[in-house]
């Protein structure tokens, strides 16, 4: 009975033995076997895999593409105009055997906190060598991969291969917001009484040209009122002349009849004078008759 009960605790303990010196290294990850706490060999390839039972162990990294969101950090570009900048960076592990002697026992968390020193550094170096205008532009693009390149080579020293750097958000800090809002504010209004002053001089031309006209046009049309009225009084006058050679009498009646109607249609005017006189020359006539 002991026999057996021997027998069967050493087959259990085979059992778990081969069980525990088996491992599986999944598609999407990378795999380290340590002994005593040095790397004995790499596991990169999906499939099973062994270890030597208690004394070797597997530490497994993720060979996927990673991401990391730095913090807001301020940067000052060549005008001294200072941004906030909020960044984000995609990476690998690309050696894990590099990356486990870089960041030790830390792991991805020892290895996202240096990789955002070395972004950050590569974000002040590159942003501080431009204007604020060319941040705030589409120029940006090449900005974030100088960015990438810069920080991808600081990277390889942790086994880690930058892929990509992004700048998601750039603006100016909250305490230079107002006093922006209020410059930009000025230029606006500036802007508009330039604009106003310019509509104002322009008006002001555009009255004078009518005024102008009109004057030359009024001053036209009385000339040629002018001219008109003279010809006609010449053309009458000589009518007259030409009716008072024909017919002195008649032309006498007439000059009586036209003074006849000035006289008694004057309105508040009153003449006084004796009815002998030769005013009346003609209404005598008629009389008489």
């Amino acid at each position: 009975m002991n026999r057996q009960a021997i027998i069967i605790g050493a087959v259990v303990l085979v059992v778990v033995a081969a069980l525990s010196s088996i491992f599986i290294v999944d598609e999407r990850e990378k795999a380290l076997v340590l002994q005593f706490g040095q790397v004995r060999s790499v596991k990169e390839d999906p499939g099973l895999a062994f270890k030597i039972p208690l004394i070797q162990e597997v530490v497994r990294y993720d060979d996927r593409i990673l991401s990391l969101e730095t913090q807001s950090l301020e940067v000052t570009p060549l005008d001294d105009r200072r941004l906030v900048v909020d960044a984000f960076a995609r990476y690998r592990i690309e050696n894990v055997v590099q990356f486990r002697e870089a960041v030790g026992v830390g792991g991805v968390r020892s290895a996202e906190s240096r990789l955002e020193r070395i972004l950050n550094a590569a974000t002040r170096e590159v942003l501080g060598s431009v204007a604020s205008n060319t941040i705030l532009s589409s120029d940006r693009a090449a900005l974030m991969e100088q960015i990438r390149d810069t920080a991808k080579i600081e990277a390889e020293n942790l086994g880690v291969s930058i892929i990509d750097v992004r700048l998601k958000r750039t603006d100016l800090p909250t305490q230079n917001l107002e006093a922006t809002f209020a410059r930009m504010r000025a230029e606006r209004e500036r802007e508009a009484a330039d604009e106003i002053a310019r509509g104002e001089e322009a008006a002001q031309k555009i009255r004078a040209l009518a005024d102008r006209t009109q004057v030359e046009i009024v001053s036209e049309a009385q000339k040629e009122a002018e001219i008109t009225r003279g010809e006609a009084d010449a053309q009458q006058n000589a009518i007259f002349a030409s009716a008072f050679g024909e017919d002195p009498e008649f032309f006498e009646f007439y000059r009586s009849m036209r003074a006849y109607e000035e006289a008694f249609n004057s309105g508040n005017t009153s003449l006084v004078i004796t009815p002998e006189g030769d005013f009346f020359d003609y209404l005598k006539s008629a009389e008489s008759e």
